[in-house]
């Protein structure tokens, strides 16, 4: 059954006015009192309050490091790109290789793809895309520094929604995403965009985060304003289906309860307001949790 607390098209653009908060202050910290401003919708699937669109009792690289990056990952970064908006690492899942087009799909400040240049090399080639035009200013900010550090001019970011992607059939090797599918309010369509735009025998390495099992309808109902965050996301078997209705092949979905208890354990607001809400003897990682999802489209 599928989670029916889909963001509508409005939440979507609550959401991107959230992020392009986050894009203005840098990171979810610098943001909340940016955020408290925009109280008349949902306010970016609860980033005042932390959650998956960056939390706030973290720093950026705390976030990065508890979902699998190394320190060697972040040394090189241009600055603030990395906002701890991450919930996974899908560069790593990739298994990336030198040649290769990646496109990243909600790139942000560029994190991934500044991490994902230099492994295709000066053969290859990292394509952003993001619906925020604040996160593409951000990004392509940071284009000259990328090219400062790494010698490499393989980068580029495109405005576009993960539901239609300004890109041709069969451009990509590899499609990867980290915490933002949960946002679409047309999950389907995004992974048939997803097959539509791998080469043959292409792959896709997704982080997200997912359902164990469906919320308890008070703690949906308290979420509201965090729509895109938890209600946004997707119990683990309708994921599963719409990948094979995409008809990509060789899925393997494996939960990390890593982020969700970092989350919780460092007292993140969302994840408090969660667990006061959930049925005694539970906790959130019993309903939530970051998912690794790799596929692949048939040769």
């Amino acid at each position: 059954m599928t989670n029916d607390t889909t963001p509508t098209p409005d939440v979507r653009e609550a959401v991107r006015q959230g992020y392009a908060k986050i894009a203005q202050s840098g990171t979810m910290s610098g943001s909340r009192e940016m955020l408290a401003d925009t109280t008349d919708t949902p306010s970016s699937c609860g980033c005042s309050d932390g959650g998956c669109c960056g939390p706030v009792t973290l720093s950026p690289d705390q976030v990065a490091q508890a979902v699998g990056y190394t320190s060697a990952d972040l040394e090189h970064l241009p600055e603030g790109a990395n906002m701890g908006l991450s919930c996974g690492n899908p560069t790593a899942l990739a298994s990336l290789k030198p040649g290769e087009t990646l496109l990243d799909l909600g790139s942000g400040g560029g994190f991934d793809c500044f991490i994902a240049g230099p492994r295709v090399g000066p053969t290859g080639r990292a394509i952003g895309i993001d619906m925020t035009p604040d996160m593409l200013t951000k990004a392509r900010k940071n284009l000259d520094a990328y090219h400062t550090r790494s010698g490499l001019d393989n980068v580029e970011f495109r405005l576009g929604e993960i539901e239609n992607l300004p890109v041709a059939d069969r451009t990509a090797d590899v499609v990867i995403s980290n915490c933002v599918l949960n946002l679409s309010p047309d999950k389907p369509r995004v992974w048939r965009e997803i097959a539509r735009v791998l080469k043959p025998g292409g792959r896709a390495a997704i982080s997200d985060l997912a359902l164990r099992r469906p919320l308890p309808e008070a703690v949906r109902e308290d979420l509201e304003s965090l729509v895109g965050c938890i209600a946004g996301a997707d119990l683990i078997e309708d994921i599963e289906r719409d990948i094979r209705a995409a008809g990509l092949t060789d899925i393997e979905l494996v939960t990390k309860p890593g982020y969700v208890t970092a989350m919780t354990d460092n007292n993140d607001p969302l994840y408090q307001k969660i667990q006061q809400a959930l049925p005694e003897g539970t906790t959130a990682a019993d309903f939530v949790t970051s998912l690794e999802i790799t596929a692949k489209k048939p040769a």
